[in-house]
């Protein structure tokens, strides 16, 4: 697995930033290589994206989802990756949202990407234009304020 630590600044209120960042389906708008974003249930989302010539298809659910804390999701299928983006009020008016992702490449030119930081810069791009995004409005395009409680641990019992 390689893991993506990046953070950005934005000069909103948390409750701001954490409501548009709610709204999965505008993602397109600010995430290179997102064509498509349904947003199926409060906990599914089905995504299409373009990357270097790949096209692929995948779900996603929200395994942790807290209104101005946090929203943890994974992915259902292949390839596997997962991450929490957490948001930290500065001040009443910025927010800093810090995301970590951890993902497995596939294909020798996405261990390759990987090895080389590609998918850290693309990923520190992405943060950078929701930035630019959420900031450049008067106000959220949305907002979903409900709770998803992180799912119980289960004891896998003695070894």
């Amino acid at each position: 697995m390689t893991s993506i630590q990046v953070s950005v600044d934005v000069a909103r209120p948390v409750s701001t930033v954490y409501n548009q960042w709610t709204q999965f389906e505008s993602f397109p708008q600010f995430m290179e290589g997102v064509d498509r974003v349904e947003q199926e249930t409060d906990r599914r989302a089905h995504w299409e994206t373009s990357i270097g010539g790949v096209k692929r298809d995948f779900d996603t659910e929200i395994t942790e989802q807290h209104p101005d804390e946090r929203v943890a999701w994974t992915s259902l299928e292949e390839p596997k990756h997962g991450g929490v983006v957490t948001f930290h009020r500065l001040d009443e008016g910025s927010t800093r949202v810090h995301l970590e992702m951890e993902y497995e490449p596939h294909s020798i030119p996405e261990k390759a990407g990987a090895a080389m930081g590609v998918v850290q810069q693309r990923v520190k791009g992405d943060l950078q234009r929701f930035k630019e995004f959420i900031e450049t409005r008067d106000a959220e395009t949305g907002a979903w304020r409900g709770d998803i409680p992180r799912p119980p641990q289960t004891d896998p019992g003695p070894k």
